[in-house]
């Protein structure tokens, strides 16, 4: 067991230029959510170019994490670090003058090494060294050259393989190759790595998993590996013996059978013979099928299910694609981001059945459901709901769940009273929920088991089609109410690997193909664990295959991607074509209104391009495919999510209200401070790469270079509706929680208030598409929780009857919070930071006023560049502007100006300005004096009074704008 893991890439580097970190921290939330690391200080310094090590979790083995071994021991076969590319062609970096190499294989995997070379061989061939080297240009399948395939190998040298060699039936053995010296001793062995040539000679693009007609049930499975599979056939979805087994037939690595109706209802394993790199022998593996769609608890078997079946479909499914909310345009989306055992796992006012589940939406007057319904009403459009698939970690049988000294009942914590008596900066809270949190009812779900099907502890009975029948229950009623699904997708990574693990299921039936394998042949595990290798063919196809799935049986309005940087992006535009082909007369729903959206972090062993052109923020531009605005999340917080907890931002205080961390001279800070400025106003304009803006400096400047602290450009999308803004999401610190750290102690709980309302205000008045995490709207806490992944129904609570926001129910848990308690632990206790039930409402009144401010002119939701372009404007800039002041303006045409075609029907010129100051301030233009000026209605009527204290003077052009609000001014339109 290989319990410490080198992780070849700094954590976080220190900048020495205002003591910002460069662009690399996006990369730590997965590494640390998702592996459960803890970091040892004692190995590494937290800001440190050095490699960082982190303690491994006890699921990750040495099959995946191979200690140095030597390399002409048996232990030699443990590495894969030879690629058979294409039918002719194995690459191998060794270095062959005077010697010589061979291919080995062994059908019953009998190879092992000696000094004499691999002995126990089926077959050996001799190889030929091609001297030019892997083929630049010489396409194979897919009009791929080898190295385009295979970048990261660029420079291996070519082998040659007899073209007469029957390829498909040796790469069902134990494959080797070795290089002998010109005496004929060995001198180097290893295994080789198949993905190349399987999809040369096995990309198959037909017909996958269970398929049902009114006499049969077909099965087909992808396995060319495979020497030998069988489909167990089970009456129940647990214990007992098969039905009967069934062996499957082979043509050319698809696997097939056809078997009775009678199966329909039934369950099935798959018992797949074939050799395992990971234990260097033939293993009968048991596994689900990959096309799954439906299961039993906790996916020990696969069901059979026609999942086309009119008894599945709730009462007007059919007709529901008429029924979704009108989107004329992607820009005219705002997303709410939300997990569904939040939504309703403490709600009193559902049912205790329902609580937690798919059903307790389908409520017609729960709190969650008439909070969902007040921001549909004011503009959210889709709900992004975090994984919805079989993941692990949470046990489908509710009787296993476990709870805190029996405080509480199957379905709720609404009645843990002790837990609500302790203090709110107690440690005990967090020991009793981290005892139990592994075998409690939460987890965020980024731990893939299954793709294709609906996770069953989110149902009313995990077993059976109940799940598929409750899975569209909730996204009927969600449409009911105007709004539309997203679906947080995880095709990046696999929660498990090898031939044994109950959860692992890809790696069981095609070994070394569906996860990304370093030139070792090591699984690479940069994502957390187990990455997906979108390169190859078959597990492109099951991607794209999957979101259809999703998209024609569950009628979904959208995907977002974890991690999608990790994908390749040809996978992401293929998927994306795939979707808008779709068609309401064909397939029942309207595909070009499929958004689809994603991380789009460049790290680890795809970055820079190093397994191919992945799905990066700069490179998936330009496909109308949406990433996460990091640039403007920082700058309005304050450095990055992983740098010094109390660096400050545009929101947060930096340089106007000082919390007592050294951010550099007065001098510096302006500059920084200045410069968040510049960010945010690039993401105000979509985060566009050709925006033509004038910088702090006074210099006109294109998003592009614009640039992070580390050279990292701030703009980079093409359009609008690539730029997905925010200032907090699922990972790290609620809005409210950051804002709580990082503001001075002294200042009030109203100022903290404000300041949550001011930082939603400016993603809700972006350009691009707004996104908002569940809460926020409520000034969310999770009592300073960072990474609330596994921290149970406590720390994670939302409350919609607004009675709470979850400030201080003790210290969060430790194993990813210690280090900060000593900052966390006095604010806890302070009775002064926790808001009231009037801060709450006061929230949801001012977050809804936005919102429907949004909503009122299509100048705020702007569907291209150039419009962008001519339309916006931002004042106040240069070396001599207001510090903290944002001015916005977004002008529409007239008849009479030339080249600006009318938008708005009510307003033709909006002015938007942002005070972030501690105290009102004011802000004159030439450029907008003489104007017909107003508060925009909505926030004339609003019962904040604040923000009634805006003021414009059209004869001076001056803005006067209280402390810490935004304020839209409008110029009605001359009827």
């Amino acid at each position: 067991m290989v319990d410490v893991l080198c992780v070849p890439f700094p954590v976080l580097q220190s900048s020495p230029s205002l003591s910002f970190k460069p662009r690399l921290c996006p990369l730590i939330p997965p590494l640390r959510r998702r592996l459960h690391l803890k970091s040892n200080p004692l190995l590494f310094p937290l800001f440190s170019s050095s490699p960082s090590f982190f303690k491994l979790p006890p699921r990750c083995s040495s099959s995946s994490m191979p200690l140095q071994l030597s390399s002409l021991s048996q232990d030699s076969l443990l590495y894969s670090r030879a690629y058979w590319v294409t039918k002719t062609i194995i690459a191998w970096n060794v270095d062959v003058v005077e010697g010589s190499c061979y291919l080995y294989a062994s059908k019953v995997a009998a190879l092992s090494v000696t000094d004499n070379g691999i002995q126990g061989h089926d077959l050996e061939i001799k190889l030929e060294e091609d001297r030019g080297g892997l083929p630049p240009n010489v396409t194979h399948f897919f009009s791929f050259s080898v190295i385009e395939k295979f970048p990261h190998i660029r420079d291996y040298r070519a082998f040659k393989l007899p073209p007469v060699l029957d390829a498909k039936n040796l790469v069902k053995c134990q494959l080797a190759v070795a290089e002998f010296n010109s005496q004929g001793k060995c001198r180097n062995a290893t295994g080789l790595q198949l993905p190349g040539v399987l999809d040369e000679l096995f990309s198959y693009d037909g017909p996958l998993g269970a398929f049902y007609s009114a006499e049969a049930v077909s099965l087909c499975l992808w396995a060319p590996t495979a020497q030998a599979v069988y489909a167990h056939i089970y009456k129940d979805p647990v214990g007992g013996s098969p039905l009967e087994i069934i062996p499957l037939e082979e043509t050319n690595g698809v696997w097939s059978t056809k078997g009775p109706k009678s199966w329909e209802g039934c369950y099935y394993m798959y018992e797949v013979s074939v050799y395992h790199p990971s234990t260097l022998h033939i293993e009968k593996c048991y596994a689900n099928d990959p096309y799954a769609r439906g299961l039993s608890a906790d996916g020990k078997r696969t069901l059979f299910v026609n999942i086309h079946a009119d008894d599945l479909k709730p009462e007007g499914w059919n007709e529901l694609a008429d029924m979704k909310s009108d989107i004329l345009s992607f820009s005219d989306i705002s997303i709410y981001e939300l997990h569904i055992r939040d939504f309703s796992a403490n709600d009193d006012t559902v049912n205790a059945d329902f609580r937690g589940g798919y059903m307790a939406f389908t409520l017609k007057d729960s709190a969650g459901v008439l909070h969902l319904k007040k921001l549909s009403k004011a503009g959210i459009t889709h709900v992004h709901l975090l994984p919805t698939f079989q993941f692990a970690a949470v046990d489908d049988e509710k009787e296993n769940w476990k709870y805190v000294a029996n405080l509480f009942n199957t379905n709720s914590i609404a009645d843990s009273k002790i837990l609500e008596k302790l203090p709110p900066d107690s440690a005990e809270q967090q020991e009793k929920i981290t005892a139990i949190q592994d075998d409690d009812a939460y987890n965020w779900g980024y731990n893939p088991v299954l793709w294709g099907v609906p996770k069953g502890s989110y149902s009313s009975d995990p077993n059976g089609p109940c799940r598929i029948v409750e899975f569209r229950k909730m996204i009927q009623a969600l449409t009911h109410i105007g709004l539309r699904v997203v679906l947080d997708v995880v095709y990046n990574h696999l929660h498990a690997n090898g031939p044994f693990d109950k959860d692992s299921v890809l790696d069981k039936i095609v070994p070394g193909y569906y996860l990304r394998r370093n030139t070792d042949g090591f699984i690479e595990n940069s994502t957390c664990v187990n990455n997906t290798a979108s390169e190859h063919h078959m597990v492109e196809r099951l991607i794209i295959d999957d979101l259809l799935s999703w998209a024609i049986n569950y009628k979904v309005d959208g995907f977002r991607f974890d991690l999608m940087g990790h994908i390749m992006k040809r996978t992401m535009v293929k998927a994306k074509d795939a979707l808008c082909s779709l068609t309401k007369e064909r397939d029942g729903v309207d595909g070009s209104r499929i958004y689809i959206y994603g991380e789009g972090w460049d790290f680890g062993e795809v970055a820079k391009n190093g397994r191919g052109i992945n799905a990066s923020q700069f490179n998936i531009c330009g496909t109308g495919i949406g990433s996460f605005n990091d640039r403007i999340r920082d700058a309005m917080l304050g450095g990055s999510p992983f740098g010094p907890p109390l660096q400050q931002g545009f929101v947060t205080g930096l340089l106007l209200e000082p919390n007592g961390h050294d951010h550099g001279t007065k001098d510096v800070e302006k500059a920084m401070l200045a410069s968040a400025k510049d960010h945010i106003q690039v993401g105000l304009a979509a985060n566009l790469r050709d925006l033509v803006l004038t910088d702090f400096e006074g210099k006109e400047r294109k998003g592009s270079e614009v640039l992070c602290y580390g050279g990292t450009s701030v703009g980079y999308a093409l359009c609008p509706t690539e730029t997905v803004n925010y200032v907090s999401a699922h990972d790290n610190e609620t809005l409210f929680d950051i804002i709580s750290l990082k503001t001075p102690v002294g200042i009030s709980v109203e100022d903290r208030c404000r300041m949550n309302h001011f930082a939603t205000s400016i993603i809700a008045l972006t350009q691009g598409i707004p996104f908002f995490h569940a809460g926020d709207e409520m000034l969310r806490s999770k009592s300073l929780d960072r990474d609330s992944y596994n921290s149970g129904d406590w720390f994670n609570r939302l409350d919609f009857t607004y009675n709470s926001n979850n400030w201080g129910v003790g210290l969060p848990p430790k194993q990813k919070n210690e280090n900060s308690w000593p900052l966390i632990q006095p604010r806890l206790a302070d009775p002064s930071f926790k808001p009231q039930r009037s801060h709450i409402l006061a929230a949801v009144e001012n977050f809804t006023d936005v919102l429907c401010i949004r909503y009122s002119s299509p100048l705020f939701r702007l569907r291209t560049a150039n419009a962008i372009q001519e339309r916006v404007r931002f004042h106040n800039t240069g070396p001599s502007s207001v510090p903290g002041f944002i001015v916005m303006s977004i002008e529409d045409g007239n008849e009479g100006i030339p080249g600006l075609s009318q938008l708005d029907p009510v307003f033709s010129y909006i002015v938007v300005v942002f005070n972030a100051c501690p105290t009102e301030e004011s802000f004159s233009s030439p450029t907008l004096r003489g104007r017909t000026l107003q508060l925009h209605p909505i926030q004339v009527s609003s019962t904040d009074e604040t923000v009634k204290k805006s003021s414009y003077d059209a004869s001076t052009g001056c803005f006067t704008v209280p402390a810490r609000t935004t304020s839209v001014f409008v110029e009605p339109r001359k009827v």
